[in-house]
């Protein structure tokens, strides 16, 4: 019944064309027991053989429609990632590329470029992944922030050891980004006054900015605030996590004009985000085309 739904024909043509192939091969391919189908083990190594050139046909065919809209790009992306970097740059990217379409999806989930229309995304991780085409885009630099009303009314922060006077923001699953940056800064133990643990660095970040203590954020991915004056660093000793962000696509796929466009801005434009994060001057409002 799945099979005649799923190619628009009814139960009986499918059960019809089965049987032709049965014939046709001179083996039963599949085992009936009432309603019940199941594969028997010439069906199951049949099956084994061909799925591979069923993948190809699929493949071919989604890199065949894909060529029918060339300006719309549909892109996965991870959440912190897109809403503190990206999204404050896609003025930009659409006063360079207006005819272009970004279609964008936030996730943190990786994708099966083979089951999903989605032409490209941004992942976060160590850059181990098969069967894709990878990009490195940035590696993730953590330093404490805090919002300046909590440097200027609450302990004093002059010096890492510190942080034991205040609140630290953890995100719940990385909790060793804390216990590793003061080794880096050269504290051994302390007890903070207190801890806050949230879901995601976009959220703990957002907890900084509100006063309720201090975290550990990508430099890069918060240098609107930074720049802006809503966070601060109070000690700029970087944490190299060991992990980036990554553009990937699947593998062997030829980008069509919007993908080539987006690839070559958003690396371009890392570049730019990257200085200035170093420099610690605003973002200009607009850069030269990349392509």
């Amino acid at each position: 019944m799945a099979a005649s739904e799923e190619l628009f024909v009814t139960a009986s043509a499918v059960s019809h064309q089965v049987k032709t192939l049965e014939n046709f091969l001179g083996v039963s391919l599949f085992n009936r027991t009432g309603r019940k189908v199941e594969l028997t083990p010439a069906g199951e190594r049949y099956l084994a053989s061909v799925k591979h050139a069923l993948d190809e046909i699929e493949m071919a065919t989604q890199r065949l429609t894909a060529t029918h809209e060339p300006n719309v790009v549909k892109i996965s992306v991870a959440p912190n990632f897109l809403t503190r970097w990206l999204m404050p740059r896609m003025t930009r990217f659409r006063d360079l590329y207006p005819d272009i379409e970004l279609q964008i999806n936030a996730s943190m989930g990786l994708l099966d470029f083979n089951q999903t229309n989605t032409d490209m995304a941004v992942y976060y991780g160590n850059g181990e992944w098969d069967d894709i085409e990878v990009h490195f885009l940035r590696k993730v630099m953590l330093v404490p922030v805090c919002s300046p009303q909590l440097l200027s009314n609450g302990p004093p922060l002059k010096k890492p050891e510190d942080l034991e006077h205040h609140t630290l923001i953890y995100v719940s699953k990385r909790q060793w980004e804390w216990e590793n940056w003061l080794q880096k800064a050269g504290v051994e133990f302390i007890q903070p006054k207190g801890s806050l643990q949230l879901s995601s660095g976009q959220l703990t970040t957002a907890a900084a900015q509100e006063s309720l203590g201090v975290a550990l954020a990508d430099r890069t991915l918060t240098s609107r605030e930074i720049n802006s004056g809503q966070l601060v660093v109070p000690f700029d000793i970087r944490l190299d996590t060991h992990k980036a962000f990554y553009l990937v696509f699947q593998k062997h796929r030829p980008l069509n004009a919007g993908m080539t466009a987006f690839k070559e801005w958003l690396m371009s434009e890392m570049q730019i985000s990257d200085q200035e994060a170093q420099s610690n001057t605003p973002p200009p409002e607009k850069h030269s085309k990349a392509l």
